[in-house]
């Protein structure tokens, strides 16, 4: 039986050792279902972006159970974290996107881990994505030449052109106006939906906690509200 995209239980993790050791994770328990749009909210501090790089295999689990679409963490090797990492999309409060590329080739650079395809299929898949976030007249625009919205949009067509089983975005919104990051995070959760896409996303902004499923409160490294796994709702088409 397969089981939720993210499925974790009593997550643990600090940095420092001996008197230096401070818990910044203590016992965390979450699960994501398919299609579900969890937001991790609370205060600086409490946690939140550490437990999105443990779920993202971008740093090794110390303690408890992380099973990530499929894959177990506790005590998985850099190589199997890298290769889960690929079935991941990953959204970030700068878009990263890379100056001297067009739109589409920054798209594309997502698709060059697959040895299957060639640059003009990556190029056609990254321009089709691009269309589906609503930049087709924008595709050979330098990222200098695009909104901030717009930026930010190209990260979007980045994390998705792949097909990932999950997305990750950490503060995707907090460089945007209201109007772009209202209209950036529901582009993300119309297209993820469609897909059946899990996304777990930090923010402080609650301008955009309307698009969530459930929100997940974090306080001193422990979930405080929001994680009703048993009743966690079906999200809706």
């Amino acid at each position: 039986m397969i089981g939720d995209p993210v499925e974790l239980e009593g997550v643990t993790y600090a940095y420092g050792d001996g008197a230096l050791r401070r818990e910044v994770l203590r016992d965390v328990s979450l699960r994501v279902a398919p299609g579900e749009i969890v937001i991790l909210t609370g205060p600086s501090g409490s946690g939140k972006t550490t437990l999105l790089t443990l779920v993202g295999a971008l740093r090794a689990a110390q303690q408890g159970s992380l099973r990530v679409l499929g894959q177990e963490l506790a005590g998985a090797k850099e190589a199997a974290r890298v290769a889960l990492r690929r079935r991941i999309g990953f959204i970030f409060q700068s878009h990263n996107l890379l100056g001297f590329l067009t739109a589409r080739q920054n798209v594309a650079m997502a698709l060059e881990l697959d040895g299957d395809t060639v640059e003009a299929e990556r190029l056609e898949r990254a321009g089709e994505m691009l269309r589906a976030v609503g930049l087709a007249d924008q595709t050979g625009k330098m990222p200098s030449q695009l909104s901030g919205g717009q930026r930010q949009r190209v990260a979007v067509a980045r994390a998705l052109v792949n097909a990932p089983g999950l997305i990750l975005a950490d503060e995707p919104t907090a460089a945007l106006d209201k109007a772009s990051g209202g209209e950036v995070v529901r582009l993300l959760r119309d297209l993820a939906r469609s897909r059946g896409t899990a996304i777990l996303l930090v923010t402080h902004d609650p301008r955009i906690l309307d698009v969530a499923d459930r929100i997940v409160t974090m306080e001193d490294g422990r979930v405080v509200a929001g994680n009703a796994e048993d009743e966690a709702p079906t999200p809706a088409g």
